[in-house]
């Protein structure tokens, strides 16, 4: 089913656009190596991935170690961003596709501006996006619509007219709330059941199936 009108997309970077799981991993238990806590799981890691940074690390140590554990674990991300990331299947030719349609791109993300930047130029797709945007630079962060918003007036678009691909339950509800079509790529740490649950416009299993819709 395409949808008709629609003139932006706006997309989310982990789990969507972007397999960075197993740098998230890796940075993650050196910090807590570093710091003497145990190392956790990929499983739990990924589960715990979608709030930025800070929240992932925050439910896992002691409150007075989290400002010196985050600032560590952004050094060493930086460099296992660049080793340990890759593009999901179909990313960058539904970007090229889509841009030789005429369409707006844009990114909204829960990661640091810092480190989508570092991921969108090492991946070499920055060149595709119109505006980035992150939570750093926001007041609310996904399920807040906030960024979806932001984007809309930055890019003169209109939610009507506007499609958000996302990988999670937050996206799901930020696109709701938004008053946006969201569709949801099975790509993330949300389960099928509760992604459907959430009620978005369409679930699809890879981003090359989102050419049926543009």
């Amino acid at each position: 089913m395409r949808i008709k009108g629609s003139t932006l997309v706006i997309f989310d970077l982990d789990g969507t656009l972007v397999d960075a799981y197993p740098a998230i991993t890796e940075s993650f238990n050196h910090v807590m190596r570093a710091f003497g806590y145990p190392a956790r799981s990929a499983r739990l890691i990924r589960a715990a991935v979608g709030k930025g940074d800070r929240n992932l690390l925050a439910p896992f140590v002691k409150k007075e170690d989290l400002p010196e554990m985050l600032a560590a674990y952004r050094r060493h991300h930086s460099n296992s961003l660049k080793r340990k990331s890759r593009l999901l299947k179909g990313a960058r030719h539904i970007l090229g596709y889509l841009k030789r349609k005429g369409y707006k791109l844009g990114i909204a993300s829960n990661r640091p501006t810092r480190f989508s930047r570092i991921l969108l130029k090492h991946l070499k797709v920055e060149h595709f996006f119109d505006y980035v945007l992150c939570s750093d630079k926001l007041k609310h962060m996904k399920p807040h619509p906030e960024i979806l918003i932001r984007i809309i007036r930055r890019l003169q678009g209109d939610p009507r007219h506007t499609l958000f691909v996302g990988d999670m339950v937050i996206d799901a509800q930020a696109g709701s709330r938004a008053g946006v079509k969201t569709i949801i790529v099975t790509t993330g740490s949300s389960s099928i059941a509760s992604i459907r649950s959430s009620r978005p416009f369409a679930v699809i299993k890879n981003l090359n199936q989102l050419s049926s819709f543009v």
